[in-house]
């Protein structure tokens, strides 16, 4: 099957309100240009120097997600361009999103990365920690930066009870999170969760924007 038609499969499944970013890290601009001649024009990308050679080679209009941890030295590399960060994992992490984004006189769209999992493996906020310091209104003081909402990842297990209430769990906090601190506003709308493996999952409990990378471009591209 083409990359075109699993996209076309995958979009009638989603509900107009979910975004589909097609993970496409690991894999080369070929295959990134068929589902962009399909229409498909948001792209996820982990690796910051990857995200910048496939910027410089392919078409503009393509909307760059960054979706993997984020070294703090790496963010400078993609805050020229970057259309959403995904992971953001710590208050030092958004200082610096914030800096790269004066310098490039542009505000950088954020989601707060959230640790819902069952995993160590996994990155994020514990979710008391983010609270407190979306209740600091430290964030306000960052012009260059503009939340957007949250993301998360849930274990990788075949126990579907969990991953439901792990992302349950995770919608809980985005409302809490924009019920209790009013200054996000109406631009605090994403809830980003959901991958090949659990992404209808995501959908049931409230995902408004899913990373869908192997179910589109096959298994993973690594190079020796």
């Amino acid at each position: 099957m083409s990359i075109q038609k699993k996209i076309e499969d995958i979009k009638q499944e989603l509900p107009p309100s979910v975004v589909l970013i097609a993970v496409s890290k690991t894999h080369p601009a070929e295959a990134i240009m068929e589902a962009y001649n399909g229409g498909q024009r948001d792209f996820g990308e982990n690796r910051p120097q990857e995200l910048v050679a496939k910027y410089e080679a392919l078409p503009r209009d393509i909307r760059w997600h960054m979706i993997g941890s984020l070294q703090t030295n790496k963010v400078k590399y993609i805050a020229p361009f970057v259309y959403l960060i995904h992971s953001v994992d710590s208050e030092k992490l958004l200082e610096v999103i914030n800096k790269e984004g004066a310098k490039n006189n542009r505000i950088i769209d954020v989601l707060m990365e959230i640790h819902i999992a069952d995993e160590n493996t996994k990155h994020g906020w514990e979710p008391d920690e983010l609270s407190a310091y979306m209740k600091s209104e430290k964030w306000l003081a960052l012009p260059y930066i503009r939340i957007r909402g949250v993301m998360g990842m849930a274990t990788f297990t075949d126990d579907r009870e969990q991953v439901h209430n792990e992302f349950r769990n995770l919608k809980r906090l985005f409302g809490k999170i924009k019920q209790d601190n009013p200054k996000t506003g109406d631009i605090f709308d994403t809830i980003s969760m959901g991958m090949s493996g659990d992404y209808p999952i995501a959908i049931e409990e409230g995902s408004t924007m899913v990373r869908i990378g192997s179910a589109i471009f096959g298994a993973r591209e690594y190079k020796k």
